[in-house]
């Protein structure tokens, strides 16, 4: 009976002693399998949306950011328009000059980065921007300024921190350079429509304060054959304006300098 009760009293030990330390294993390696190695981490989810192009990695955040850049010419370039017609201040026809002047560069400028990643463009403004320009069109007068300053202002708002946060993670030599131009034309545009002392800084702050982060727009497809989405809908051309090539009379940064696509591949 001693002898039985000593090999049970081992086999509890040595039973203890196994358990402990499975459960040290188990403990060092979840970690490791949790986080370097599970589909959903940001890391996976970047790669698994990331393509290859000759100008480095182009990921769903950069196709996304050369969308946006494209529809906000659609919509800007023509609001810039009719505030040159409609504004009843000096103030508020020059942010429509600067808005006709830095779309129209931007618009070339992301024609061609699109045309070089082989990305396709829209041709007409969301369904936001159109009942934006719905309201310009509809309001005269005073009502027109303020409605052309804060609307402006707060899109130019959202924008900003989307041209930043691209700035800062994209591996594309393209797409980086048009961010810094898409970033000082925004701010010269914020800065304009500041100037026309009709900006509502606390419905702007209310705005940001309530909004939620907004869902990506659906990832533009895979670079492949494209077809010139041509010149943006609907714009006519304003006597004044200056040629798609044209950089505007503020400062902006060198265009882009990316490698030049192989014409013999």
């Amino acid at each position: 009976m001693r002898t039985t009760d000593g090999r049970g009293g081992l086999f509890s030990g040595t039973g203890l002693i196994v358990a402990g330390l499975t459960a040290t294993l188990i403990a060092l390696v979840f970690p490791i399998w949790s986080y370097a190695d599970r589909s959903g981490t940001g890391v996976s989810v970047l790669n698994a949306s990331t393509v290859t192009t000759q100008y480095g990695p182009l990921s769903a955040l950069d196709r996304d950011f050369v969308t946006k850049v494209r529809l906000a010419g659609l919509w800007e370039l023509p609001a810039g328009q009719q505030a040159q017609t409609k504004g009843t201040t000096s103030a508020v026809r020059t942010a429509g000059d600067h808005l006709i002047e830095g779309h129209t560069f931007l618009d070339a400028r992301v024609r061609n980065v699109a045309s070089r990643l082989g990305l396709p463009l829209p041709n007409q403004p969301t369904d936001q921007q159109k009942a934006w320009l719905d309201t310009l069109t509809a309001a005269q007068g005073q009502h027109y300024d303020r409605e052309f300053a804060n609307i402006l202002r707060l899109a130019h708002g959202k924008v900003f921190s989307v041209v930043a946060q691209v700035r800062a993670t994209t591996r594309n030599s393209l797409v980086r350079d048009l961010a810094d131009d898409a970033n000082t034309t925004v701010l010269d545009h914020i800065k304009v429509l500041e100037a026309t002392g009709l900006v509502d800084y606390d419905a702007i702050a209310r705005d940001a304060a309530a909004a939620s982060t907004p869902p990506m727009t659906n990832s533009p497809a895979p670079p492949a054959p494209l077809i010139d989405p041509g010149s943006p809908i609907p714009v006519a051309p304003s006597p004044t304006a200056p040629t798609a090539t044209a950089s505007p009379r503020y400062t902006l940064p060198p265009a882009a300098n990316g490698p030049v696509a192989d014409d013999s591949a």
